[in-house]
């Protein structure tokens, strides 16, 4: 039966069970555990079915011991929620959550016993029922859980190919990138006020990405030397880095003005530079708290300007169309960006070429007649 423990300050479920004919140094069954998230109902009910098929999977061992799909996704998932922000997490629990679904019994399964014609079915299931891109997110991270247990699980079969990667990608029907027109953008910057201004020119301003404006703190900008640091986990395994950045006249003038208002404010947050202000009801949990979303903010601010809707992100892909139009390299362009791989900025930058393209294709056939020669 599980047990109620407190670690680090928190009460938790721990699920254990022996091991048949393990010992430990003191000569006592040698236990697999885990640990569930808290003390809720969930939680007792994940760690009663975990023991449940934890046991019986022991019982029934062969002595060529080999890790189980339930076992192998429980501890990569443990190390996906320590390394990775909250969405990618919940993306990949998600796909194991299908991939159980697809087939009954399929968790309790050896992982050396998963085949190429397996994965093609679910795959191709996914592609069939969702989408070609669904499909390739989710053999993306398979492939990529597959790898991190052959690096880390001892019992995991080093020696299988990885079925996941033998599956070619899928069709896509992508969507072409929203990129705001200037002149709607400041038709939005035009109706708001206070913190909402400083905050859409600090997206423009800095090509930054959603969270990280959110994130940045009063400790991050240098008023003297004008620049900024902004943090991104839109790296290698997730780790949160700080890149430097250069700020604008304009926007040094203007984040100054705001930080000695907000920081004047002494019943809130005191790190961060943009919070929670509004004082409407539904907003009382999280009055002088850092931003997470505003998923509504942008949606409303359109709608009231009469301009299509766009978000924070499609701010940053409006600054790199500016530059674009300036004519400056892919090399700046990249590093305003901060693309880690200049390719990244070249397939970013690709779309972004059209109306150059439609100009030019004006300026061939303007003034050529269905007869082939020019009017006159």
């Amino acid at each position: 039966m599980p047990s109620l423990i407190t670690k680090n300050g928190k009460r938790r479920y721990r699920a254990s069970v022996p091991v048949p004919g393990k010992k430990n140094e003191r000569t006592q069954n040698k236990r697999t555990q885990k640990l569930f998230p808290d003390d809720s109902k969930r939680s007792l009910k994940d760690a009663v079915h975990w023991e449940k098929i934890t046991r019986e999977r022991l019982e029934n061992q062969t002595d060529i011991i080999c890790v189980s799909l339930f076992e192998w996704v429980e501890k990569y998932l443990d190390h996906s929620n320590t390394r990775y922000v909250k969405k990618t997490y919940d993306e990949k629990r998600k796909v194991f959550e299908l991939l159980f679904s697809y087939k009954k019994g399929i968790a309790e399964q050896a992982v050396d016993d998963l085949t190429v014609e397996f994965a093609n079915d679910f795959l191709s299931h996914q592609c069939n029922t969702r989408s070609g891109n669904a499909a390739n997110k989710d053999r993306k991270n398979l492939v990529a859980a597959w790898g991190w247990g052959v690096r880390t699980i001892d019992a995991f079969p080093v020696d299988k190919p990885n079925p996941f990667a033998a599956i070619d990608r899928f069709p896509e029907q992508k969507k072409p990138r929203y990129v705001p027109p200037e002149t709607d953008f400041w038709k939005v910057y035009n109706i708001v006020e206070g913190q909402d201004k400083v905050m859409l020119l600090s997206y423009l301003h800095l090509a930054g990405r959603r969270r990280e404006v959110f994130r940045m703190k009063k400790d991050d900008i240098d008023f003297d030397h004008k620049t900024v640091r902004l943090w991104t986990r839109k790296r290698k395994n997730g780790t949160l880095e700080s890149d430097q950045l250069p700020m604008t006249d304009e926007l040094t003038r203007v984040l100054y003005s705001w930080c000695k208002k907000r920081f004047a404010l002494d019943t809130v947050d005191r790190e961060h530079v943009f919070v929670c202000l509004d004082e409407y009801h539904f907003c009382k949990d999280y009055y002088g708290k850092p931003f997470k979303n505003r998923q509504h903010l942008m949606k409303k601010k359109c709608k009231k300007a009469g301009v299509k809707h766009f978000g924070f992100h499609g701010i940053r892909h409006l600054t790199g169309y500016i530059l674009y139009r300036q004519g400056k390299s892919v090399g700046f362009i990249q590093k305003v960006l901060r693309h880690k791989n200049p390719t990244t900025t070249e397939i970013y930058l690709r779309s972004l070429g059209i109306e150059d393209v439609r100009q030019g294709m004006n300026d061939a056939f303007t003034g050529l007649s269905k007869t082939g020669t020019s009017h006159s």
